[in-house]
């Protein structure tokens, strides 16, 4: 297997769900906030993050997070980070996601291209969303 390096960890804080339950379906809007603070990132996510998720029928559920980080780059450098987090929830209630990563960060522009996958651990509140390059 191949290593892998965590490149961001992001405390996500969950303030609203809305949801609508059809006959076989179900979709929900999961809107939040929350900072970053690792060593690549510190800051917060701006106002607007949310996460789409989508029960269909019996297929695992769909969901597709999308925000925006502002802050401090690792070299101090003011910075934003816009986040699309695509992934689905196994049967176990396991998420795993494959984020794309747009920044107008110098040191971090290597987000942009790099093979990166994630992982979503449930927190008091929200959720911890850790992200890695392999």
């Amino acid at each position: 297997m191949m290593s892998a390096t965590e490149v961001l960890t992001v405390n996500v804080r969950i303030t609203e769900v809305n949801e609508v339950k059809g006959r076989t379906d179900t979709a929900r809007m999961i809107l939040f906030d929350g900072t970053v603070d690792c060593d690549n990132f510190k800051g917060k996510i701006l106002p607007g993050g949310v996460d789409t998720q989508k029960e269909l029928g019996g297929a695992p559920t769909q969901l597709s997070a999308r925000y925006i980080l502002e802050g401090t780059d690792k070299e101090g450098n003011p910075a934003h980070i816009f986040i699309e987090n695509n992934g689905v929830i196994n049967d176990k209630g396991e998420i795993t996601t494959t984020p794309k990563i747009i920044t107008d960060s110098k040191a971090l522009a290597f987000l942009e291209t790099a093979e990166l996958f994630g992982t979503v651990e449930g927190i008091e509140g929200g959720v911890k969303i850790h992200i890695f390059q392999r």
